[in-house]
């Protein structure tokens, strides 16, 4: 109050309306990988959390793809001389091949097998993300692979605990995305118990985790991977994470992005290899017209277009390496998928029975009665959500359960998220009130100001009841919450009880006849 000493009229403002709490962002997921670049204005970003809101600043601060190369081994026809089987098995041939890598060459199969250390997702994963309507993001470089020939994936750099300090210390990012640890594989999965002990202990986090490719589409092999995949992802914090299964076959990487650099063979070598004549005579021209003193980049794509108007065979080839980049974890599409049902209808939806843009298909086709096993687990309780292809209407994620899939209070992924946003929202607003008076006024503040947001909620869909009261319920108070030793003690403890929505998983309908009714 000022102070009266001199007559006179004398202004006071007064705040009528209490604080209230504000609806924290939900999906914002932080990316942790290895990207081209990462530096802005000479400043390096690696070990740096850096926001962006487009895949135009990602190019433009991490830069671009990683140019991955594919090898060509040859089947040996009938049975194999030493030094064949030597080859196939320095190239582990056998581990490598799949149905649909290879080609045939006078009459030989010739499998395009992706070289050792030449994977990295990041790059294509963000551009899923933004393709399925992801918005603000951050980046987590943990290393870069500039212009070098190989990138070498290390888990242990993509998470350790320098790393989970930093995420400790961003408060916005609300979902964590690692999409380069699964190229290891099953040697991914122990660190994805980190991810998910790290979202427990900040309670402010939610994992996407993907799954190992099968080695092939059979359902035996699908079976064997969920299998390993429940076994080595413990018990521990499964509610703060879910796990998405096939992977995608996507059209991320167009044909043009794909060229002869793309193939680990000298032009020597595919002269050998290709069949045609008159790709041999332009590959002989090319040879002998490259200038060996100056930029031959242009003339390359030249000879490139040429050779694959020239070669069936060559353009063939170039078909399966892109197929092969296209096929991606889903993990980015989901934290895409998120963002997009999130702004559209709000957390509290689940992210469910939902299109994937920019996949043509899952890699591996999951029937109904092969999902009967991925959304419950009667011995782990650990649900996987199937991706699934639906004649007609596309591919859609058909599965919205945690990986706590046993449990009734958090088996569902928008239940949790939900619960997450509250109790941020309210954790911060309540910060105001820090050493504020523990008494009434102070109470019935909060209690009015918690209220408001839950009512809020309710009328926004978000809690399931005919009326507030039986939707929300916050108490605060000598007597209701609190005792007298408690406000010795300093404490203000406030309950909240909510009624989240949750999905229709399983709808049944009956149909019964009845008997003509005059």
């Amino acid at each position: 109050m000022t102070t009266l000493m001199t007559p006179g009229v004398y202004i006071e403002e007064k705040n009528a309306f209490p604080n209230s709490v504000v609806e924290i962002a939900t999906a914002v997921p932080i990316f942790i990988g290895y990207t081209q670049k990462a530096e802005r204005k000479a400043s390096s970003l690696i070990h740096k959390p850096t926001r962006i809101t487009s895949f135009a600043e990602y190019v433009e601060l991490f830069g671009t793809s990683f140019k991955s190369k594919f090898e060509l081994v040859q089947e040996a026809s009938g049975k194999p001389d030493k030094a064949e089987a030597e080859r196939a098995q320095e190239t582990n041939l056998e581990d490598r091949k799949s149905e649909d890598s290879y080609v045939i060459i006078d009459g030989k199969k010739w499998y395009v097998l992706l070289k050792d250390k030449h994977t990295a997702y990041m790059y294509n994963s963000i551009r899923l993300f933004f393709g399925n309507e992801g918005g603000p993001c951050y980046i987590l470089s943990v290393g870069t692979y500039g212009n070098n020939t190989e990138v070498d994936i290390k888990p242990e750099e993509i998470i350790n605990e320098a790393i989970l300090g930093l995420l400790e210390k961003e408060q916005e990012p609300t979902l964590v995305v690692a999409p380069d640890l699964i190229a290891k594989g099953e040697e991914a999965y122990s660190f994805y118990k980190q991810i998910l002990a790290h979202c427990s202990k900040v309670q402010r986090c939610f994992a996407i985790l993907d799954i190992a490719k099968p080695e092939t589409q059979d359902s035996v092999s699908t079976e064997a991977v969920i299998s390993v995949f429940r076994e080595k992802i413990g018990v521990e914090a499964l509610s703060y994470g879910a796990a998405y299964y096939p992977w995608l076959k996507t059209s991320i990487v167009q044909p043009d992005e794909v060229d002869g650099d793309n193939l680990d063979l000298s032009i020597n070598q595919l002269k050998e290899i290709l069949p045609e004549k008159s790709a041999k005579e332009l590959l002989d021209k090319y040879e002998k017209e490259l200038p060996a003193d100056i930029n031959p980049t242009q003339q390359k794509q030249n000879y490139h277009k040429a050779l694959k108007a020239l070669s069936p065979t060559y353009a063939a080839i170039l078909d399966i390496v892109r197929d092969k980049l296209n096929l991606l974890p889903p993990s980015a599409a989901m934290a895409g998928i998120y963002t997009m049902v999130d702004n559209r209808r709000g957390v509290w939806k689940a992210p469910a029975n939902v299109a994937i843009n920019m996949a043509n298909m899952p890699s591996v086709n999951i029937s109904s009665e092969q999902q009967e096993g991925f959304s419950i687990d009667v011995l782990g309780g650990k649900s996987i959500n199937a991706i699934r292809a639906f004649p007609g209407i596309g591919t859609l994620v058909w599965g919205g359960r945690t990986l706590d899939g046993n449990s009734q209070d958090w088996r569902y992924i928008n239940v949790k998220r939900t619960v997450i946003m509250i109790e941020q929202s309210i954790k911060l607003a309540a910060s105001a009130y820090i050493f504020e008076p523990n008494d009434a006024t102070t109470w019935a503040t909060i209690k009015s100001m918690i209220g408001n947001f839950l009512n809020k909620l309710w009328k926004d869909g978000a809690l399931a009841a005919a009326t507030p009261d039986q939707a929300f319920d916050v108490q605060v108070g000598l007597g209701s919450t609190m005792t007298a030793t408690d406000i010795l003690e300093g404490k203000m403890l406030i309950n909240v009880k909510v009624a989240i929505v949750r999905p229709a998983e399983f709808i049944v309908i009956t149909i019964v006849q009845q008997m003509q009714k005059r």
